[in-house]
């Protein structure tokens, strides 16, 4: 396993307790797994994830992933309607551990309340509640 300062957290994503990132994007929100939760899990053999056109609430599950070691849940990051899912990950759930924040992106999600986005983690923030786990 890699070592937190090892580990990739881009700035421009903000991060959730749960291990999710998020993104803003034209269309959205995007979200996924940060490089952590992906190096916690080990290789991972499935993702479900949930049918685009549902809305959830924040914190909410919203599918699980299933690696050699264990299974996680997901939770939403913010509330909001399902808008796109990543169908490539049906097929190739190895992309989540080997590009958590490119081609192992998850969702895209039309927030409820756009400002929700401002109470999650910055990557510093983020870093700091890793080290308290370790």
């Amino acid at each position: 396993m890699k070592e937190i300062n090892e580990m990739d957290f881009p700035d421009v994503l903000r991060y959730t307790q749960d291990h999710e990132w998020t993104e803003s994007t034209p269309a959205g929100i995007r979200c996924g797994i940060s490089d952590y939760a992906q190096n916690q899990l080990g290789d991972i053999v499935y993702v479900e994830l949930p049918q685009v056109g549902v809305t959830l609430e924040k914190g909410e599950e919203f599918g699980t992933v299933e690696s050699v070691k264990a299974v996680a849940e997901l939770y939403m990051p913010l509330g909001g309607e399902i808008i796109a899912v990543n169908v490539e990950l049906e097929d190739s759930p190895q992309l989540v551990n080997q590009d958590p924040y490119g081609k192992g992106w998850m969702l895209d999600i039309k927030p409820s309340d756009p400002g929700e986005l401002e109470s999650l983690m910055t990557k510093e923030a983020y870093k700091q509640t890793l080290e308290t786990l370790e």
